[in-house]
C-alpha cells in the first residue's frame, strides 16, 4: 500500500505548525495551542472533539444520553454479565469527527493524525484518573489488542499498538509486544453480528505469563462495539494471571454494534 498520502499529510501538518497553526482535524487556522496536550484544533474541530461529559456505564460505556451530571452506574447488561475488566475509559462515541479520523488512520494510511488520536486517548486517561475512574494503582504494563501477522502484513502497522505507545510514555510504563499475541487469523469483526463476533475470536488470542502474572493491565484498542475482542483479550490474560485488567479505547459506539 502506497505511503505518500500519508507522507504528504505528515508533511503538511509540520509545515502547518512551522508556518502557523493549522488545525490538525480540518488544516484550518488554529489560533493558539490545542487544549491540554492536544495539538491546535481550530474551535469547531475542538468543539466535535470534546470528551463525552455525561455520564455512561463504568462497565461497558454505554452512554445514557438526557441524564446530566454523575459518574454513571452499571447497565442493566453489566448488572447481569459483568464484562471481565474493572473500568473501560473511552473519549467519546463513535461517530461525526472522531469517527473519521479514526478510519482515515487505520484504513486510508493518514498517519499526520497519530498525533492528535494519541493526544484523545490521553486525554480519556487524564479524565478517568481525575475521576478516580481508573481503580486501584496505575497499571503495571499497557497491552495493545494485537493483529495477526497477516493483517499487520496488509495493513504496515497496528493502530492499537500506536496508542498504546503514547500512552506508555505518558505513564511511564512498558509496553511489551509479547504480552498478548493473536495466534488465529479471523474475519474482520465489522461483518459480523454480536453472536459471530464473540465465537470469531474465541480462541484467537495468547497470552505470555511472564510479562502479566500479578500485574495489572490497561487493554487499549481504538473502537469498542459489542466488546466481543476487548473481552476476549481481557479473558486470555486473567487466564494467564494478570491481576486486573482496565480496558481504554478511542471511541465508543453508541449502539453497541
Amino acid at each position: 500500500m502506497s505511503r505518500a498520502p500519508a507522507v504528504l499529510s505528515a508533511l503538511g501538518a509540520t509545515l502547518g505548525d512551522l508556518l502557523g497553526r493549522r488545525c490538525h482535524a480540518c488544516g484550518a487556522a488554529a489560533p493558539g495551542r490545542g487544549r491540554g496536550e492536544l495539538p491546535p484544533l481550530s474551535a469547531d474541530c475542538a468543539r466535535e472533539l470534546a470528551p463525552w461529559a455525561g455520564p455512561c456505564c463504568p462497565g461497558c460505556g454505554a452512554m445514557f444520553r438526557g441524564a446530566t451530571g454523575g459518574a454513571g452506574h452499571l447497565c442493566a447488561a453489566c448488572r447481569l454479565e459483568p464484562r471481565p475488566w474493572e473500568r473501560l475509559l473511552f473519549h467519546g462515541p463513535y461517530q461525526g469527527l472522531l469517527r473519521r479520523l479514526v478510519l482515515d488512520y487505520k484504513f486510508h494510511g493518514r498517519l499526520g493524525a497519530l498525533r492528535l488520536l494519541r493526544g484523545l486517548a490521553r486525554e480519556a486517561w487524564l479524565l478517568g484518573d481525575a475521576a478516580d475512574a481508573a481503580p486501584g494503582a496505575p497499571p503495571d504494563v499497557i497491552v495493545p489488542v494485537p493483529l495477526h501477522r497477516r493483517r499487520l502484513l496488509h495493513r504496515g502497522f497496528n493502530q492499537s499498538l500506536e496508542l498504546a505507545r503514547g500512552l506508555g510514555a505518558l505513564l511511564e510504563r512498558p509496553v511489551p509486544l509479547a504480552a498478548l499475541t493473536r495466534v488465529r487469523h479471523t474475519v474482520p469483526q465489522a461483518t459480523l453480528d454480536a453472536a459471530r463476533r464473540r465465537e470469531n475470536v474465541r480462541g484467537a488470542f495468547a497470552a505470555e505469563a511472564g510479562a502479566l502474572a500479578g500485574r495489572r493491565v490497561l487493554l487499549v484498542d481504538d473502537v469498542m462495539t459489542t466488546g466481543g475482542t476487548l473481552e476476549e483479550c481481557a479473558r486470555t490474560m486473567r487466564r494467564a494471571g494478570a491481576a486486573g485488567v482496565v480496558v481504554l479505547v478511542l471511541a465508543r459506539t453508541a449502539d453497541g454494534r
